[in-house]
């Protein structure tokens, strides 16, 4: 299983980016979770958003409202758009999958997750 991350860049604060994560040798099966997580050097790594099989999303606070997860099951691949980009979001971005369910309260947290992508930076200017 490969999940490739692509999208990330430099961007003014209060731009937008979307960023893309291409899953191959992993379908799509009945129950599965994908998420967005981002890491900063020297920090732990935070859950951004997660989506489901059945499209159920969950988002951090820090990123609600502005970020929005989704996914093209055709393509097999998961998007993160995000808009209203703030400095505080600089990170490493990387996608994450499972081929089964997790509990909602352990979606955002990164143990669960089996198969990780290498990641792609975004910056934030102000």
């Amino acid at each position: 299983v490969q999940l490739v991350e692509s999208g990330g860049g430099l961007v003014q604060s209060g731009g937008s980016l979307r960023l893309s994560c291409t899953a191959s040798g992993y379908r799509y099966g009945y129950s599965y979770q994908m998420a967005w997580f981002r890491q900063v050097p020297g920090k732990e790594r935070e859950g951004v958003a997660a989506i489901d099989s059945a499209g159920y999303t969950l988002y951090s606070d820090s990123v609600k409202g502005r970020f929005t997860i989704s996914q093209d099951n055709a393509k097999n691949t998961l998007y993160l758009q995000m808009n209203s980009l703030k400095p505080e979001d600089t990170a490493m971005y990387y996608c994450a999958a499972k081929p089964s369910w997790i509990p909602g309260a352990q979606r955002l947290q990164p143990q669960p997750y089996n198969y990780w992508g290498q990641g792609t930076q975004v910056t934030v200017s102000s």
